[in-house]
């Protein structure tokens, strides 16, 4: 499947190393002012290239726009947009043309499909996170109308964890750090990494505020759910936190409970979600990214023959994929968000009938 969401849905297409990747948006409200340099410069934080935390591909990620806008309004119908790839370099794959990376998803995809495209992983690279971002930019836009932000940043980086975060400081951080009291030692970390030829993962905390009480349907499309299956599809995550997390299994009630008042929640250890549905506060989603896979030490691993081989890579990879991951696990929050925001307008009668009234 290569479509995400119900009322508010994206499909994706495109492959690392083809002509362009891209995404069709279907659902988005007709009237939604459409700005244009808003949605490319959520596209240039995810941009690969700025800075030595980051691969060394250049793309300059250039979004354009061809169906459903006219006059800087959405007009109800399809938003089709299109990033066309520049800075390919499929030569540097040729030497892993029949054999599966370790880490990677060639292994699966060649044995689902019987062939894969090995310039760069094809469909299944993290080049496809683009579209997301843009897709995700413009549920953004609508949800910033309804007073709904979406904001994320890193909290960990090799084990290194944030003691306090800040919001408003990931976009001064090259590696979008949450607490610039460890921001040092988190690049020291991926640096150290890089410079030994290996990667590290780390963790992005995204924070969704500013949330109605009541979005979340009640069994089989529980707010949680979905947001941890829009997070565990974003290529490198393995893990995914709401509220207390792991965390929770170790406390007693007593402590994990949110004391009620007339004023709201006294805690936030359920992470804005109860019963699968906002409960007014702040959601709080930890995003974990594994190593990046690609790294230029000899692994051993086998051919499409099942022979054993050692393979030695080549190309250019992010020496800590969370960094720019953290970008596109926001974006695909603030999908989920819009989504649910739409499925929530018909639940009550009262609702209908505003509407038709």
């Amino acid at each position: 499947m290569n479509r995400f969401g119900e009322r508010f849905s994206m499909t994706t297409f495109g492959e690392s190393h083809g002509k362009a990747i891209g995404c069709v948006l279907d659902g988005v409200p007709a009237g939604l002012a459409i700005d244009e340099a808003y949605i490319q410069s959520e596209l240039d934080r995810r941009k690969p290239g700025q800075n030595e935390f980051a691969t060394a591909r250049k793309e300059s990620d250039q979004v354009e726009i061809l169906s459903g806008v006219f006059e800087g309004l959405s007009t109800g119908t399809p938003i089709m947009m299109v990033i066309y790839n520049t800075d390919q370099k499929s030569g540097d794959y040729s030497n892993v043309k029949d054999i599966f990376r370790p880490g990677h998803a060639d292994f699966t995809y060649f044995h689902k499909y019987g062939l894969r495209d090995y310039r760069g992983g094809g469909r299944s690279s993290a080049r496809e996170t683009a579209a997301r971002v843009a897709g995700g930019a413009v549920a953004k836009l609508m949800l910033r109308e309804l007073g709904i932000e979406c904001e994320s940043g890193i909290s960990a980086i090799h084990g290194i964890e944030a003691q306090s975060l800040d919001f408003t400081y990931p976009r001064n951080s090259p590696i979008y750090a949450l607490d610039p009291n460890v921001e040092d030692a988190q690049k020291a970390a991926i640096l150290d990494a890089k410079n030994a030829h290996d990667s590290v993962g780390g963790v992005a905390t995204v924070k969704i505020s500013g949330l109605p009480i009541g979005l979340g349907e009640g069994l089989y499309y529980k707010l949680d759910a979905v947001l941890a299956e829009a997070m565990m599809g974003i290529n490198a995550v393995k893990a995914v936190e709401i509220g207390e997390g792991i965390h929770s299994a170790e406390l007693l009630a007593s402590q994990n409970n949110d004391p009620i008042t007339p004023k709201g929640f006294k805690s936030n250890h359920a992470g804005g979600i109860l019963g699968g549905m906002s409960n007014g506060d702040d959601i709080l989603v930890r995003v974990h990214f594994k190593p990046t896979p690609s790294i230029f030490i000899d692994q051993e691993s086998v051919n499409t023959e099942n022979e054993s081989v050692h393979v030695s890579l080549k190309g250019r990879h992010d020496p800590c994929v969370a960094v720019r991951g953290s970008v596109v696990a926001e974006s695909m929050a603030a999908l989920v968000i819009a989504d649910m925001v739409l499925l929530n307008m018909g639940r009550t009668m009262s609702g209908v009938a505003n509407y038709y009234k």
